[in-house]
């Protein structure tokens, strides 16, 4: 059972020089929700007319009992202990601590670890959704307790449990800066028919996350002009691979065949996520290659949108990563 704090009454005009125990919220109904005092404030006699105006004709005076600690604490040590690289922690407000961002990358959450903290009596945990790219004051995670106090010796357990995992359990990867060579294929670009319009696209999405796009080389819907590219920029020794058109099932389009022609190992092609499903992810060594679908071009995210992230930040993709993309996948209706 959570220990109910003993509090000891006493009528606000009467509280002059005693401390508040925890943080005095104000609500203005469509204008103002905040901390009014901060948990340790000392009772003036000015603020007694504020605080008769929030409702509060009495205060309590916590009488901590041994061994245990206030919400404050315990959510600021809870948070050191989830917490990895590339966040800052805020200062508790109302008990709530949270872990921000500190720079541009991918957000790692542990989820197995954050449901076995939250099923301690007593703990919130509570996170965004891992693998996304999150920037600079983007909230992560934020923790308390439900109490206003808790034994100690359950953040010390808390504590142990997170220790037991081999990553932070909330953190923040930078991304790496690699090199990247595009191809792009499909006859109709190739023989200058149609502009491309892959390129730009690729561009912005690689250099958001703070990679380049080294080289761009066209090739026609043949096997073996594909595979020509694609060796080049492997022997010119680029970090990832994009190649773009002819992936779908049409007769003439090669480009699947051609990255399981140049060797590569083809983790899978095609995922449930709906744009982007016909995706492909293969590895020739520890290059990445990727086949794009057309749906890049277009739409604004898309399977590879999930799948570049992690390959910049220096994940290996499995096959797994690609199937679990249907739930949450549907983008598009």
């Amino acid at each position: 059972m959570v220990e109910k704090p003993k509090m000891r009454e006493v009528p606000v005009r009467d509280a002059i020089g005693m401390m508040l125990p925890h943080d005095m919220t104000q609500i203005l109904p469509g204008e103002f929700k905040g901390r009014l005092f901060k948990k340790g404030h000392v009772v003036t006699e000015a603020d007694i007319e504020p605080l008769l105006s929030i409702g509060k004709e009495h205060i309590y005076v916590l009488e901590m009992p041994e061994g245990f600690i206030h919400e404050e604490e315990a959510g600021l040590r809870i948070a050191k202990a989830v917490s990895g690289q590339g966040l800052t922690l805020t200062e508790p407000y109302e008990g709530k601590v949270s872990m921000k961002a500190s720079r541009t990358g991918l957000a790692k959450i542990n989820e197995a670890a954050v449901h076995a903290l939250n099923e301690l009596e007593g703990i919130a945990l509570s996170t965004i959704f891992g693998d996304q790219v999150v920037h600079p004051g983007h909230t992560l995670a934020a923790t308390r307790i439900i109490p206003l106090i808790m034994e100690e010796k359950r953040i010390i357990q808390l504590e142990q449990l997170a220790k037991q995992y081999a990553e932070p359990i909330v953190q923040v990867k930078p991304f790496l800066e690699k090199k990247v060579g595009l191809v792009t294929t499909g006859g109709e670009v190739y023989s200058g028919r149609i502009a491309d319009k892959f390129g730009p696209v690729i561009r912005a999405k690689v250099e958001a996350l703070g990679s380049e796009v080294v080289e761009q080389r066209f090739a026609p819907d043949d096997k073996e002009a594909i595979e020509r590219e694609i060796n080049a920029f492997l022997e010119q020794g680029v970090d990832l691979i994009l190649a773009t058109g002819g992936m779908s099932v049409d007769p003439d389009d090669r480009t699947p065949g051609a990255i399981a022609g140049v060797g590569a190992d083809v983790v899978r092609y095609g995922t449930p996520m709906l744009p982007g499903s016909m995706l492909l992810v293969a590895y020739k060594g520890d290059i990445p290659i990727l086949g794009l679908p057309g749906a890049v071009m277009h739409e604004k995210f898309t399977s590879f949108d999930v799948i570049l992230p992690r390959i910049l930040a220096g994940e290996r993709i499995e096959a797994a990563d690609m199937t679990r993309l249907g739930y949450g996948g549907l983008r598009k209706g």
